[in-house]
């Protein structure tokens, strides 16, 4: 049976890739001293030759001289800044290179294109794997790079599913390594994969490891078997032809942000790379096909991606020779979306000579090609020089299953191998057509006439490839309809509607919108963008993150002023992205818009469309003059009546964070019915979002029994007076603000809120948020907060650690007017905010910043507000982003919104979500008392309660022994330490819970405790569960924090050793030590350490003594061997490592040469036939030899392997080594020479 090891999953990952039709290259093999040569030195990073060529073909216009100059333009791409020269170098990829030229007497100026966006089989797509790069002296070898056109875009780092050690983090860390010693290969990098074999992740430069994100569907319907791991998952879906080609150019961002120093002055730009998920690639991808069918327009735009039936692989690339030697293989048959598509065998040999015949290509073959090349007839594709079997044919269709030959004179004396080759041809199902040259030189309309009527060439629905439209009725089959919601593939072609996206809050909706603006520019013909938010603040914040992405957009976006402005911006042609608020579209007399252009390239994209505000509801008001007085009725309509008036041409789409209501007929009317659904479980379990919890504290501050009975009486009143209903609602609106605004009620929610998060921020340090219901109540709870902490205050707008965000008018009188800020003051404290090391930490918000507002280290929403609906909905959401190691938001109810709460829920799941986005804290404490349980239990017998009453030293020694006692249950370590981290994990989200601050002293202990195990690893690991680390720290009396950080040995009262050298009175210290089971722990880390420590450069010694711990503790664990007597076995073994090292120098050897030397003295007859001193020498000369003949990268080249193999076998033959160990030993010490490769190249 095969292991799995990380070759294995390397040569699974590379085959699933030559499936899709990549070129699989050996690197070593191109190396400068490879066999196949295509760099220059390691030193070089793109395969210059391939490059050249790739750009020869695709830009054939282009002077070679201007295309000599655009390599190099990419080449001398050279900043300090890693993420500065990514950047520039996505730049020229996506956007072309700008080159100028003489041409008849003229200065030309023109692009020159590194890849073929629109064609994805007219680029060369290779993986290659052991490819080394090395920089400034150091040497890395990635496991795969994906190259396409000679430009390492993709590198893949891989570790070992079967390996626990092993773990896509360490395969993070690896990439990480990579970029800061191996920079250069990064500059052309697009993005990073990092996977075990089942897990997979794909992010980009800037991404730290919770950014890294997974790919879970490989077509874009359904999301992928859990059956199947999801590096096969992710490279079907993310890195096909179509995909990676569509996601480079489309889906990738550098996102721009600028910071302040509080202190300096200094204003820095911080510049993020953005990679698109899975659910945004799909789901915009959709968008664009819905709006080519809404607009009913044809794009001129090719190679923007269908999802409609998959994705469709073009074949393998071709080319070989003629001459098979294999008997021709039988074709497999593949159903796609009730279509047969053919799985033709394929024979690489053939490869080269089909190359060469495209690249000779004869003339009519030329003209003909011209006329079929890029789905030019009937939208078909074909393919130029197919290898099928082991034939080479002129031209493949592979929607109907055709070939088609150009027969001349040279064909006459062929005709038995022709006849041979069409009956092995049609016994695959193909059809064979014979054209001659003659009629293609001088009748080729004749000739494609014929072709148009063949009944071989007719298909009603040919597949769709990259660069045709999707046809009306005919839009896929995508996720709304799985939810049971109405999708838009039932609308009609031209309809102007172009559908609703609902991807749940904190998902990445607003990035999705940049994406998709982008790619319409592009698909459109470069039609005028509209993006409409219904509040400035909102218009704000996308406009930022739209001005932030403006690589992508190709274009600077523009944020309307006023009415005129609006009417400006939209009198051009086409073109431009610009921003506005739905309120511009109220007209200023009358009930009708003016229209402000009647052009259909408009696209107007709504933010958060399902609002009211986007209707077409007709309503009656007053009509006052201009002194206030009514003096009248008018009638005004919602909104999206008066942007039709404006735009009646344009198409409508929209972007929300949460569901279309049942009752909502004017979100469909407008926009039409879903595209894509991303619900919150997805999202959550994707990682995209984390999850939120629900506590209520309306008992902490409650309204009195008098507040409840005051409540009571008016709203009798109320009901009793003949009040109109707004009136009314005015009235009661008032009545509740005066309630929840009192004195003795504002003191109290300031004090719980203070008490509440401070001790949050124990528990993992971040920000909060607080709503208040009126400007009047913000203000009034700012002032109770600061008279119990002061030091929170500063008026200064960059200094402060609690501030007000909102605006005022000249009647709010000063106590308000204080707090107001205008549009570049709200910057400063967003900027301010959303930086996780800046003081401030809290803000009071009325409306302000409830949606749209993004800060991922928020994790406190605390509401005292009345909310309800979309509106709470969008609330909560504030504090479900992905933040470092955050386990999670939490939302904080002061008014009883519980039933609120559940009614928005409802009508969620209604709508047809799944998931829940809210968790009751309660569940969370229920967790931890049952975790609290177990760990309690691994306790019987041992009164750990003792500690909380116990002196710092008494402390000290009490954890010693409970650590004694975990040691001494039955797989005591392993068991308490996952059960601590579930404990710990609940913990967390259940503070400040009463429960949980009931316990906060029993999870402190049991914490220390759990560190201390963890710090005795008999791996030799050392690892902590870094997402604990950083996310439970403990609300725990100070000296036991330090007590938990203190050094292991002088826990266990013992001195700290030099390691290296494990001392007699060392040992003997350890021997008689009182815990036993602990001294064994802290020996066993040292002597694990120790022979890793050596592995690295004695392979035989380091084995022996390896085997020598593993056999004394095998002994221990199966009760052969008390803890002291395991102890007195492993005292031995420390002097057998004192006494290796001491070796070392007696013989006056080097660690390299004694490492020789234990390889070829590891055997007993060497030592009788040979004396010390003669096996010494050998030593010394083997160490020179192979140094000699070790150049980079020999360990992986069969050829330089062979050669070493050859020198060792002849050196051991010229000391007279014994002949019947010579095989053995030259096998050692070639194996020695492995583990010590890298040191032999600097030695």
């Amino acid at each position: 049976m095969t292991r799995i090891t990380e070759n294995t999953i390397e040569d699974f990952a590379i085959k699933l890739l030559e499936h899709l039709g990549y070129e699989y290259i050996y690197a070593p093999s191109i190396a400068h001293d490879g066999e196949n040569p295509e760099r220059s030195s390691y030193e070089e990073i793109l395969l210059t030759h391939r490059m050249a060529e790739a750009v020869r073909r695709i830009n054939p216009t282009v002077p070679p001289a201007a295309q000599e100059e655009a390599i190099k333009e990419i080449q001398r791409i050279h900043s300090p800044e890693l993420l500065t020269n990514n950047e520039s170098f996505h730049r020229l990829l996506t956007e072309g290179i700008k080159v100028s030229y003489q041409k008849d007497g003229q200065q030309r100026g023109d692009l020159v294109w590194l890849i073929d966006f629109n064609t994805p089989e007219n680029n060369d797509f290779i993986v290659a794997n052991q490819f080394t790069v090395v920089e400034d002296g150091i040497n890395k070898r990635p496991d795969v790079i994906l190259f396409v056109n000679g430009i390492p875009l993709v590198v893949i780092e891989l570790k070992n599913a079967a390996d626990e050690n092993a773990t896509i983090k360490s395969a993070f860390r690896q990439i990480e390594t990579y970029k800061a010693v191996i920079p250069s290969l990064f500059t052309y990098n697009a993005f990073t994969i990092i996977s075990d074999g089942l897990e997979a992740r794909a992010g980009t430069l800037s991404s730290g490891m919770s950014r890294f994100m997974a790919w879970k569907s490989a077509d874009g319907k359904e999301e992928a078997s859990h059956l199947v791991s999801q590096m096969e998952t992710l490279i079907n879906g993310m890195l096909n032809k179509e995909t990676l080609l569509d996601l480079i150019r489309h889906f990738i961002v550098f996102e721009k942000s600028k910071k302040e120093d509080a202190k300096t002055g200094v204003t820095t730009i911080s510049t993020v790379k953005k990679l698109a998920a899975y659910h945004q690639y799909y789901a915009v991808n959709r968008a664009v096909e819905s709006a080519m069918r809404a607009t009913g327009y044809s794009p001129s735009l090719k190679g923007w991606k269908t999802q409609s039936d998959g994705v469709v692989n073009s074949p393998p690339k071709e080319g070989w020779s003629q001459t098979g030697v294999v008997p021709n293989p039988r074709v497999q048959e593949i159903s796609r979306n009730s279509k047969n598509y053919l799985s033709l065998p394929y024979n690489p040999k053939l490869k080269e000579r089909a190359k060469e015949l495209r690249k000779a290509g004869n003339l009519s073959e030329v003209l003909f090609w011209n006329q079929v090349k890029r789905q030019q007839f009937k939208g078909y594709d074909f393919d130029r020089q197919k290898i099928i079997g082991n034939y080479i044919v002129d031209f493949y269709c592979a929607n109907c299953n055709v070939v088609i030959e150009i027969d001349g004179s040279s064909h006459d004396d062929k005709v038995e191998y022709d006849a041979e080759r069409d009956a092995y041809l049609e016994s695959l199902g193909l059809t064979v057509i014979h054209i001659l040259v003659n009629d293609v030189m001088k009748r080729m309309d004749e000739v494609m006439e014929m072709l148009d009527r063949h009944p071989a060439l007719q298909v009603e629905e040919p597949p769709r490839l990259s660069g045709t439209p999707p046809e009306e009725g005919n839009f896929v089959q995508e996720s709304p309809e799985s939810y049971g919601v109405a999708g838009v593939k039932s609308q009609p072609k031209g309809d102007r509607k172009g559908g609703v996206v609902w991807h749940t809050q904190g998902s990445g909706k607003s990035l999705s919108m940049v994406f998709f603006t982008g790619k319409i520019v592009l698909a459109l013909d470069n039609p005028t963008v509209v993006v409409i938010t219904d509040r400035n603040d909102l218009d704000d914040q996308l406009f930022d993150t739209f001005a932030s992405s403006t690589q992508l957009l190709r274009q600077e976006p523009k944020q309307i002023e006023n009415r005129n402005d609006l009417k400006e911006k939209l009198k051009v042609a086409s073109g431009g992205v610009i921003f506005t608020t739905i309120q511009k579209f109220s007209p200023e007399e009358g009930n009708v818009y003016e229209t402000l252009s009647e052009r259909e390239n408009i696209v107007v994209i709504a933010d958060e469309a399902h609002r009211t505000q986007y209707g077409f509801k007709a309503k009656t008001v007053d009509e006052k003059d201009e002194h206030g007085n009514v003096i009248g009725k008018k009638t005004v309509y919602g909104f999206a009546k008066y942007m039709r008036d404006a735009l009646p041409n344009a198409t409508y789409i929209g972007f929300t964070g949460t569901p279309i209501e049942s009752t909502d007929v004017n979100t469909p009317a407008v926009f039409g019915n879903y595209i894509d659904v991303y619900d919150i479980a997805q999202a959550v379990e994707d990682g995209a979002t984390v999850r939120i919890y629900y506590e209520s504290r309306l008992a902490k501050v409650n309204l009195s029994e008098e507040g409840k009975k005051l409540v009571e009486e008016l709203d009798d009143e109320l009901d009793g007076e003949e009040l109109t209903e707004t009136q009314k609602a005015k009235a009661k609106w008032t009545q509740l603000e005066a309630l929840i605004g009192s004195e003795n009620r504002i003191k109290n929610v300031a004090n719980d809120i203070i008490q509440h998060f401070d001790q949050r921020q124990e528990v993992f340090e971040g920000k909060g948020m607080i709503v208040a219901m009126s400007r009047r109540i913000a203000a009034d709870l700012y002032e109770e907060i600061i008279k119990l902490k002061p030091e929170w205050h500063s008026d200064d707008l960059d200094k402060g650690v609690i501030k007000v965000v909102m605006t005022s008018s000249s009647s709010d009188g000063p106590k308000i007017a204080k707090h107001h800020t205008t549009k570049q003051q709200r910057r400063t404290l967003a900027d301010r905010m959303k930086d996780p090391d800046d003081e401030l930490k809290l803000v009071i918000v009325r409306d302000m910043w409830l949606t749209g507002f993004d800060a991922p280290s928020m994790h406190t929403l605390y509401i005292d507000k009345p909310m309800k609906g979309h509106n709470l909905m969008q609330a909560i959401a504030r504090v479900n982003r992905v933040y470092k190691d955050k386990p999670g938001g939490l939302v904080v109810d002061y008014l009883g919104i519980a039933s609120d709460l559940k009614k928005a829920l409802s009508f969620y799941s209604d709508a047809g979500g799944k998931g829940d986005p809210t968790i009751a804290q309660a569940q969370a404490v229920e967790l931890m008392l049952e975790k609290l349980e177990v760990v309690s239990q691994m306790y019987s017998g041992f009164p750990y309660e003792d500690y909380f009453q116990a002196e710092t030293g008494q402390k000290l020694s009490m954890i010693l022994a409970a650590e004694e006692h975990i040691l001494g249950l039955e797989d005591g370590k392993k068991r308490y330490i996952n059960e601590v981290t579930a404990l710990s994990k609940a913990f967390a989200i259940a503070v400040p819970h009463e429960q949980a601050m009931d316990v906060k002293d029993e999870v402190s202990f049991f914490q220390a405790v759990k560190a201390r195990l963890a710090k005795f690893d008999g791996t030799g690991s050392g690892r902590t569960d870094e997402e604990i680390e950083t996310t439970i720290r403990q609300v725990i009396d100070q000296a036991l924090v330090s007590e938990q950080v203190i050094d292991v040995f002088d826990a266990a009262g013992i001195k700290k050793p030099d390691i290296s050298i494990l001392s007699e009175d060392f040992l003997m210290e350890l021997k008689g030590m009182e815990h036993k089971n602990v001294a064994l722990e802290v020996l066993k880390k040292l002597l694990n350490d120790e022979i890793k420590a050596r592995s690295k450069k004695n392979l035989v010694k380091s084995k022996s003594l390896k085997e020598m711990l593993e056999n004394s503790i095998k002994k221990y664990l199966n009760k052969i061997l008390t803890a002291a007597e395991v102890m007195e076995e492993l005292i031995k073994l420390s002097k057998e490592i004192v006494n290796m090292d001491s070796e070392a120098k007696k013989l006056g050897l080097s660690d390299f040469e004694y490492a020789f030397y234990t390889a070829v003295a590891n055997n007993d007859s060497a030592k009788q036939l040979m004396q010390q001193d003669k096996l010494r020498e050998l030593a010394v000369i083997l160490t020179e030899r192979v140094k000699q003949n070790a150049s980079i990268d020999w360990t992986i080249k069969e050829s330089v392997r062979a050669k070493l193999k050859v020198i060792i076998k002849r050196t051991l033959r010229q000391f007279g080594y014994p002949p019947d160990m010579q095989k053995l030993a030259t096998e050692t010490v070639l194996k020695q020479a492995e583990i010590i490769a890298k040191e032999l190249n600097d030695y």
